[in-house]
């Protein structure tokens, strides 16, 4: 793809030390390490500027901003980690769509099922009832549950579950293991102070373009149902319990843990091992920091650190307080060596 093609498909100003920098032919993309003649790469983060005296890369994306005195042809945009991300789908897209299904898959015959419109694998089980929409890619070895539907365009791989009554919006992938719409984790203490499990009687639902990592589960709501937002994006090994909701474009990261009935905002970012107790808001656009956990409703727009988590500046300044805490108690004490040399009596 000639250079100038590229620019246009991801939207960037082309500059560069050729006098016809559009007949540079580009075959690939690649961070800055990696980048070989015929690569284009990108700068997002200035401390790795010194980085592009030494790529292989034939082009870069850069900002607005950003200059270099090396000579390589140059894709100016607002965003280059957006534009690398935009080449990266040019040059490796998904593979095509294929439709067939296994003869070892097994489906039970009240499934509707696009006929010829769908990729079944082998020794996948489709249970009673279920509804799956044209374009959906089901891996080998994957459990559909009864009553379960699967809009159009969904991918679901290896070893995922999905369990009764969960509804799978468009364009959904669900990666490797994960399980979805199992109980929830409720328990009622009878007479004899023995658990008394409730019955789940509710439903997973995953509106469009969401991601699940591997590994990953979401429980079904005791009543009514637990909800993942347009857009969302869920990394591996998440536990989301039961009657939660996450709204649109929020991102949970690894290790992250819902207790039930938490209601997390839209754009909201959950690092890593963060932690939401029960029945708690969390509003639109919070930022949770890694291996955080808060036990009280968080307003729209703040960034929270720490166990319990509060305002992430005052943990900054209290963390840098803690490093000198050694220095602090030695001050102190020499202080009040020095109050009893002159204190009169």
């Amino acid at each position: 793809m000639k250079l100038s093609e590229l620019a246009v498909l991801t939207g960037a100003r082309l500059e560069g030390p050729e006098s016809t920098p559009d007949d540079i032919e580009i075959t690939g993309a690649a961070g800055l390490d990696e980048a070989a003649e015929g690569d284009v790469t990108f700068l997002a983060n200035p401390k790795y500027t010194p980085r592009v005296n030494t790529t292989h890369a034939s082009a870069i994306y850069l900002n607005e901003e950003a200059t270099t005195d090396r000579q390589i042809s140059i894709l100016r945009v607002k965003d280059p980690y957006l534009a690398y991300t935009r080449a990266l789908r040019i040059f490796y897209p998904e593979p095509e769509f294929e439709a067939f299904i296994h003869p070892s898959a097994v489906i039970d015959p009240t499934a509707q099922v696009a006929e010829g419109k769908v990729a079944i694998g082998a020794h996948s089980v489709i249970g009673r009832n279920v509804q799956i929409g044209p374009g959906v890619t089901i891996h080998p070895n994957v459990t559909i549950y009864d009553d379960v539907t699967i809009g159009s365009g969904s991918v679901i791989h290896s070893g995922v579950a999905v369990r009764e009554r969960t509804v799978i919006g468009e364009r959904v992938i669900i990666h490797n293991n994960s399980v979805i719409g199992c109980d929830g984790f409720g328990y009622a203490k009878d007479e004899q102070r023995r658990w008394l499990k409730i019955p789940q009687a509710g439903r997973v639902v995953l509106d469009d373009d969401v991601e699940i990592g591997a590994g990953t589960t979401i429980d079904r709501a005791s009543v009514g149902e637990s909800r993942i937002g347009r857009g969302s994006k869920i990394d591996n090994l998440v536990q989301i319990g039961h009657s939660c909701t996450v709204g649109d474009d929020s991102l949970l990261c690894a290790q992250v843990g819902l207790a039930g009935s938490s209601h997390i905002g839209s754009r909201v970012i959950l690092a890593g091992q963060a932690g939401v107790a029960g029945h708690l808001k969390i509003g639109d656009d919070v930022v949770v920091t890694a291996k955080s956990a808060t036990s009280h409703d968080i307003p729209a727009g703040k960034i929270i650190s720490g166990i319990p988590a509060f305002d992430n500046r005052d943990w900054l300044r209290s963390t840098a307080a803690f490093r000198r805490l050694g220095d602090i108690q030695r001050t102190v004490r020499d202080l009040e060596r020095r109050m009893k040399d002159t204190d009169p009596k």
